[in-house]
């Protein structure tokens, strides 16, 4: 509201949530009120002599992120971070720290409503972490070729005497590393770089390897090939800043992930029910691989709100059965503003999947179908109405009433 923004103020931080036409915005350009956006307020003065460690890339930035802010945590190194989640070991999702080593999610998404670019220009990381690259928020990109433009302006940020550590195997990367590079770089999951020997099926205990030799074991509570790889960015950001490899490892052992990543809400009627951010065909189908591993033959009920932007579209929707390959039922919620049909969509796993148009009706069947031992696997990165603690109450009155029945 205008009405909350004082003539005298210093200056206003847009969010790129707002856009032109909103009244406080409006108001701000027509008083010529002196304005920024909040990547370049953060860039400009908690950055401006920090030794920024930038996470980028399609999937795993927060989880990432995480890590590596508590790797620095455990190193006495009390990192400033700021992260597009809550990461349980420290509670909050962003503070400033007591050292110039500052950890940020670095989100390609656009700046504001007056800077087109990707907010991670602004952040000018020493060093930073390319996890992967896929075609994404196709609201705001046309293409691929786009989105990489935009993560080559952020190599250019990197100084000579920074490191970028990068997803080997990923052509998409590649390219934009090819556009030019000025900047040492060091691979994960490339020989030449770091790599993991999976002790475990599930990624729960798995050797670190740099240049082939050991540097140690690790075990930690969390699963799947992408936690993995993630874990492997981490270590390597983290020695570029001083890090030990054996230290990393002790930190990782004490690492309580993220919220909203695989995170158990509850548990009722011998049924666990998780909450997970994936939104994205690749980030349910890695999600799903990693349950399967940590569950084995026990049923998976997948249950999915399209709600970003690009999901609504439709962008990715023919990789959207394929995704769902761990599953054993497919709960597909159909918001009204969908735009494209997902019964159709769906067609390859019609036995397995129900499309619904209200959750009451989803929370209804899972109610009817799971049995002591399933596995629900919620995935949105939104509140989908929120269904976890509905589920988990009517999930508890089905046990109630089966207790109050053998008690009679």
């Amino acid at each position: 509201d205008p009405a909350d923004i004082p003539s005298d103020v210093d200056k206003v931080v847009i969010g790129n949530a707002l856009s032109r036409g909103n009244p406080a915005v409006e108001h701000v350009l027509n008083r010529n009120l002196p304005y920024t956006s909040g990547p370049q307020w953060l860039g400009e003065t908690l950055l401006q002599d920090a030794w920024v460690l930038a996470v980028a890339g399609t999937h795993g930035k927060t989880s990432t992120s995480a890590m590596l802010a508590w790797i620095l945590e455990c190193a006495g190194m009390a990192p400033g971070f700021l992260i597009g989640g809550v990461p349980r070991n420290f509670g909050l999702s962003a503070r400033g720290g007591d050292t110039p080593f500052f950890v940020v999610e670095a989100d390609e998404y656009d700046t504001a409503f007056f800077d087109k670019r990707s907010k991670f220009v602004h952040y000018r990381p020493r060093t930073l972490i390319l996890n992967n690259l896929e075609y994404d928020h196709a609201d705001i990109f046309p293409d691929l070729a786009a989105i990489q433009r935009q993560f080559h302006h952020l190599v250019r940020t990197v100084p000579g005497e920074g490191l970028i550590l990068t997803a080997g195997g990923e052509s998409n990367l590649d390219e934009v590393l090819e556009m030019g590079c000025w900047t040492p770089v060091e691979r994960i999951g490339s020989d030449e770089g770091w790599t993991a020997r999976k002790c475990t099926d599930d990624g729960s205990r798995f050797d670190l390897l740099w240049k082939g030799k050991l540097q140690g074991t690790v075990t930690w509570d969390l699963l799947g090939d992408h936690n993995v790889a993630n874990a492997l960015a981490a270590i390597g950001a983290a020695r570029h800043a001083g890090v030990t490899p054996a230290l990393a490892i002790e930190a990782l052992a004490g690492f309580q992930s993220v919220k909203r990543r695989m995170e158990i809400r509850g548990e009722a009627s011998g049924i666990t029910v998780y909450d997970d951010f994936a939104h994205h065909p690749t980030a349910i189908l890695t999600t799903l691989e990693g349950l399967r591993r940590k569950v084995g033959k026990a049923r998976i009920h997948a249950v999915l709100e399209p709600r970003s932007n690009t999901m609504r579209m439709g962008v990715h929707r023919n990789a959207l059965a394929e995704s769902f390959g761990q599953a054993d039922r497919i709960y597909l919620y159909q918001p009204a503003n969908l735009g494209w049909d997902p019964a159709s969509v769906l067609e390859p796993v019609k036995d397995r999947a129900v499309v619904y148009e209200e959750i009451g009706a989803i929370i209804r069947d899972l109610v009817t179908e799971t049995r002591p031992g399933d596995q629900i696997l919620i995935m949105s990165n939104g509140a989908f109405g929120g269904i976890h603690d509905r589920l988990l109450d009517a999930l508890g009155k089905k046990e109630e009433k089966i207790i109050n029945a053998k008690r009679r």
